[in-house]
């Protein structure tokens, strides 16, 4: 009985990811579901790339190949789903389904406003963190 209550106790006193620490929530969501094919390090290397059609790409050059900013809102809509990108012969997985968490809301330069999930929002601010 001890050791099940010590335990429990470490579980509930260990870390948990909050919404207020997004780059250890979005680097624990990418993990979970980009990794297999973006690779570990985001660079497009992932296990899943012999089976894709079109190359994942490097994920840490977004910034780059967006003239030096971030395009945060065409990501969250990569993501979610509102931009169809092409994988392995057919549009990229859709998350917006799987990443939940509460509402988000996102300002975008031209004051549209786009609402989508916490999660994906996270997801999305560690990508720009890893921005070379």
């Amino acid at each position: 009985m001890r050791l099940t209550l010590s335990l429990l106790c470490g579980i509930a006193l260990a870390p948990q990811p909050s919404w207020a620490d997004t780059t250890g929530w979005g680097a624990l969501l990418y993990r979970q579901y980009c990794a297999t094919c973006h690779g570990l390090d985001a660079r497009g290397g992932g296990p899943m790339t012999a089976v894709l059609t079109i190359a994942a790409p490097d994920l840490t050059a977004l910034s780059a190949r967006n003239g030096g900013t971030f395009p945060m809102l065409d990501v969250v809509g990569v993501i979610d789903g509102r931009a169809e990108l092409l994988g392995h012969g057919g549009p990229m997985p859709v998350f917006g389904a799987l990443l939940g968490g509460e509402s988000a809301v996102l300002d975008g330069p031209d004051g549209t406003v786009v609402e989508t999930s916490a999660d994906i929002v996270a997801l999305a601010e560690w990508l720009e963190t890893i921005q070379k």
